[in-house]
């Protein structure tokens, strides 16, 4: 990359806010391609759980960290700075600008503003942990990161207990809240970063959100379930869409019930990615239907 004409234009809302047809279209104006930063949809085994683009869309547009790694790969969010970075370094000898998405707030930052080197933490705060989780489940597991570091909370998936014990143990463990590491400083990046927030009216986006789960039941949710249920424990299964099918499935409830926790679940985590984006002062905010606005605003940017 020569200079500071090279744009990552990134485009973050919450899940089900209309993401991936936005960005689509951007990336056919611009000839270019999308990265994926939703944590999501990076594994190959999960297909409808995740609402990935679809193969179609994927035709459409080259789309990378799209089924990327499976759910036995370890993988966090510092392995996807460095991988994002590298794609991009490459992306940029072709193309002056680059689309990046989702809806994993920390995985977004790592690769706009970098992510402070982490301390080794002593196992036995982990095993601690561990043993607090088996003993009183994860509420307390929950109660112990809203206290350690209420800013992590209220971006993580509740429902995914390594991530909250990763919390924990790096905020006990140094001293400092895991969130931090995001943010104490920002690294200087050799490409320019523009920021598109997709937002939505509360109601017209939880409707939208319960029929996507309605429409993921349908086309084999449960199923897709089922056939992962031997791997329920795998970090990379422990997601909203997921683990509400694999309580059903061990018999904690019917299949009523597990649908209803669906779609809670879903809106409650949307409304915690809204939260976090909504704390960036550099994003600028667009319902997804504004395509002319939000390319305008690009190209007004970018000086075309």
């Amino acid at each position: 990359m020569k200079g500071r004409n090279k744009y990552l234009v990134v485009v973050a809302g919450p899940t089900a806010v209309g993401k991936t047809e936005l960005c689509i279209n951007l990336a056919k104006k611009f000839n270019t391609v999308i990265i994926s930063s939703d944590s999501r949809q990076f594994y190959k085994e999960t297909e409808l759980g995740t609402a990935k683009p679809s193969m179609s869309e994927r035709q459409e547009v080259q789309h990378f960290f799209v089924d990327s790694l499976s759910i036995h790969d370890d993988y966090d969010v510092r392995k996807f700075e460095k991988d994002a970075l590298i794609l991009l370094e490459d992306v940029f000898q072709k193309s002056n600008v680059v689309i990046m998405t989702g809806g994993s707030g920390m995985y977004i930052d790592a690769v706009c503003n970098g992510f402070d080197d982490i301390p080794d933490i002593n196992p036995e705060i982990r095993t601690s942990l561990n043993e607090l989780y088996k003993s009183d489940g994860i509420e307390a597991i929950r109660n112990k990161l809203k206290e350690v570091d209420p800013d992590y909370y209220e971006q993580v998936d509740i429902h995914n207990p390594q991530r909250l014990i990763r919390g924990c143990e790096v905020s006990i463990g140094t001293g400092r809240p895991f969130s931090s590491y995001r943010n104490k400083k920002r690294t200087e990046r050799s490409f320019q970063i523009i920021k598109i927030g997709l937002e939505r009216d509360r109601e017209e986006l939880y409707d939208r959100i319960n029929l996507r789960m309605d429409l993921m039941v349908e086309t084999g949710l449960f199923e897709e379930a089922e056939s992962l249920y031997v791997y329920k424990n795998l970090n990379a299964l422990q997601t909203v869409g997921y683990t509400e099918i694999f309580g059903y499935l061990a018999g904690e409830y019917d299949k009523e019930e597990a649908l209803r926790l669906l779609k809670r679940n879903s809106r409650r985590y949307a409304k915690r990615q809204m939260t976090w984006f909504r704390r960036d002062g550099d994003m600028v905010w667009f319902h997804p239907d504004q395509f002319n606005e939000v390319l305008g605003f690009i190209e007004n940017q970018i000086g075309l």
